[in-house]
């Protein structure tokens, strides 16, 4: 994988010759294949591969720059349309990493539970008001900064918490517990702070939420446990061609019967169809690859942390190619709010813990989950609900902002032991 490494410091010396000729011929070519080199080298090396998923966005972003027709449509067909079921795809793998206990387990732990989630939906939302209007944003632009703050806790909040030495079992709980409380609570915040920028309407942004992220998880809980449990039901030919059937019968029946209807059950129906829908392909997938072929068990965590990847890379790659123009007026003011933003998250987040006497693991945990918020949704929400590729802008920025500065604060914490005292 050296190669790689080479090749994309080559690819960027010829970029650079390139600019400094004040010719544009093949820079954008010379650009994205120095990108995606230098991803491929990054993944493979063992210190430097949580910066990998960053340097796939900045490839995607700088193809979409270049190219922007390359994400306009296909076929003739608008790509846009494939945000909300890439963002499905990826809250399903979420769920697949969940079970029943990471939602019960705030009875366990509430008053850590309390703070982050008390502090996520005060904090960031705020924050992000405070931003936005310190930088003079126009109404999307602004609205999309409070967007992003009003969302709950990412994913990527788990795995960093886990390099921090953080307490992980906390992370997932908040993170899920933010999410399910996210269709009541985000339309009240962006309602609140948002609504005299740009029209919210609270009932089409709830049942968005429900049917972008809701449904999806709670099938990817019922494929965590046709997937990982030892059970004989989930575990025989019969039982896994029998959900298998039954999933993929459902999202047909579904699809049909929601075909022309308007209203709550129209927009949570592309939910419930995929949701259906991968239920049926992971229990069909799990009895030709564990059951007959004898393969992996741990295929599928292997499996989606690629395709989440690869989806988000591709909605944000769709949403650059939409607001070009904008992010090339006002992209630098949206980095350096996005670094302001995230560093206020991590720093409150961690200093209101250890006013209140946690301990170090938990004051880790409860910064990364402050700090950390799901882009996914907020870019879905802003194409989807708001109708604004503009607003759709800070979460594209913000999201991959949040993975670098993550990764270097739980690489640095890694190596500062967490000391068990509590302060």
């Amino acid at each position: 994988m050296k190669l790689f490494g080479y090749l994309s410091i080559i690819l960027l010396v010829i970029s650079g010759i390139i600019i400094l000729s004040g010719s544009s011929a093949f820079l954008g070519l010379s650009l994205v294949a120095a990108c995606t080199c230098g991803a491929l080298f990054i993944m493979s090396h063992c210190q430097l591969k949580s910066f990998a998923f960053t340097v796939w966005v900045i490839a995607f972003v700088t193809a979409s720059l270049f190219y922007p027709r390359a994400f306009g449509s296909w076929f003739g067909r608008d790509l846009g349309i494939l945000i909300v079921p890439l963002i499905q795809i990826i809250m399903f793998g979420m769920g697949t990493t969940l079970n029943v206990s990471d939602f019960t387990r705030v009875v366990k732990m509430p008053w850590p539970v309390l703070i982050g989630f008390v502090s996520q939906f005060s904090i960031m939302p705020l924050a992000g008001l405070a931003i936005a209007m310190l930088f003079g944003f126009d109404p999307e632009v602004a609205a999309g900064v409070i967007l992003i703050g009003s969302c709950p806790g990412g994913v990527a909040s788990n795995l960093m918490t886990f390099i921090a030495g953080g307490n992980v079992a906390l992370s997932v709980t908040m993170t899920s517990c933010s999410t399910l409380a996210s269709p009541l609570m985000t339309p009240f915040l962006m309602k609140t702070l948002a609504g005299k920028l740009v029209p919210i309407d609270f009932m089409s942004m709830m049942l968005s939420i429900l049917n972008m992220i809701i449904v999806p998880i709670i099938a990817g809980l019922i494929a965590n446990k046709i997937l990982y449990s030892n059970k004989k039901l989930y575990r025989s030919i019969a039982s896994l061609a029998a959900f298998a059937l039954v999933g993929l019968g459902l999202a047909v029946v579904i699809g049909v019967l929601a075909a022309g209807v308007h209203g709550a059950l129209g927009q949570l129906s592309s939910g419930l169809i995929l949701g259906c829908a991968l239920i049926g392909v992971v229990a069909l997938a799990k009895l030709i690859i564990g059951i007959l072929l004898k393969g992996p068990e741990n295929w599928m965590d292997k499996l989606l942390p690629l395709v989440s990847m690869a989806g988000i890379c591709f909605i944000i790659a769709i949403i650059t190619a939409r607001s070009s123009d904008k992010l090339l007026s006002v992209g630098l003011a949206i980095i350096l709010a996005a670094i302001l933003h995230n560093v206020i998250g991590y720093s409150l987040g961690y200093w209101i813990a250890r006013a209140i006497k946690l301990d170090e693991t938990n004051c880790r945990t409860i910064a990364f989950e402050v700090g950390m918020q799901n882009g996914g949704m907020a870019s879905g929400l802003a194409m989807t609900v708001l109708n604004s590729a503009n607003a759709a802008l800070a979460p594209a920025i913000f999201g991959p902002w949040m993975n670098i500065s993550g990764s270097v604060l739980a690489n640095y914490w890694q190596k500062r032991k967490a000391a068990s005292r509590r302060f």
